[in-house]
This record gives C-alpha cells, sequence and structure tokens, in this order.
C-alpha cells in the first residue's frame, strides 16, 4: 500500500517505508532530526516543471501529464519504490502546503498504475510461456 504525507506530520508506527520524494530537502528539518528510510530527490519533477507547476492549481493537470512523462522516461529512479511498496507500506513525503496538488500524489497514481500494468498478463501472447507453448 501507498500512502502521502506532509513531511512536517509526525512518524506513525503504521507509516512502514518512509521516503522523501521531493528534490529539495524541507525547510527548517534537520536532515538528522527526521525518521526516514531513503531520500530519493532524482524520482521529484525536473527544477524545469517544478517551476513552471509553482504549485498553481490551475496547472496541475499540465503538471501531472509532464511529470508522468519524466518518471516513465526514468523507470531506474522509481523501481525501488515498487519493490518497497510490495513488501509492506510505503509511506511517500513531500513538503507542499497542498495536499491534493502535490508531486507525491501524482508519483503514488503513476505507482499504482505501473503496479497494475505489470500484474497478472492479460493476453493469450503473454500467457505462451507459462503453459509449454513457444
Amino acid at each position: 500500500m501507498i500512502q502521502c504525507k506532509r513531511v512536517y506530520l509526525d512518524a506513525a508506527a503504521d507509516d512502514g517505508r518512509r521516503v522523501l520524494v521531493d528534490r529539495l530537502w524541507p525547510r527548517g528539518l534537520a536532515k538528522d532530526r527526521l525518521p526516514l528510510d531513503a531520500w530519493l530527490p532524482q524520482v521529484a519533477p525536473s527544477a524545469a516543471l517544478r517551476k513552471a507547476f509553482a504549485h498553481r492549481p490551475e496547472a496541475f493537470e499540465d503538471f501531472c501529464s509532464a511529470y508522468r512523462r519524466e518518471l516513465a522516461g526514468h523507470p531506474e529512479h522509481w523501481q525501488p519504490l515498487l519493490h518497497w511498496a510490495a513488501s509492506g507500506r510505503l509511506t511517500l513525503l513531500y513538503a507542499a502546503r497542498d495536499e491534493t496538488h502535490n508531486n507525491a500524489r501524482v508519483l503514488a497514481e503513476f505507482l499504482e498504475d505501473e503496479w497494475e500494468r505489470k500484474g497478472s498478463p492479460s493476453s493469450p501472447v503473454c500467457y505462451q510461456g507459462e503453459f509449454g507453448g513457444g
């Protein structure tokens, strides 16, 4: 299971693996005071995309599309997150004030879509190797 949480909220026992998914370290937080399993700045939106979005809700739809394209182009950045989510709860941490329009939400949805897409094969061609054919 994947959940998103503001980095400024207290850690909880049921957070599972806690991963910061922002490119920049959150303001006002000392690195040694944040309960964290990993910081993956490379999985965050590019600096240019982040600046273009500027946390404007009216730009969120375009931001989502562009960020998903960035993610699709670099699976090496987010594949560890899928692995961690498969082995337990994964909490994506973010610093944005807006709890709805932020990169962690887009990333969580992207990861869930990838999880479903990579699930059980559905076409006969995909089953070919499983049943002794081809």
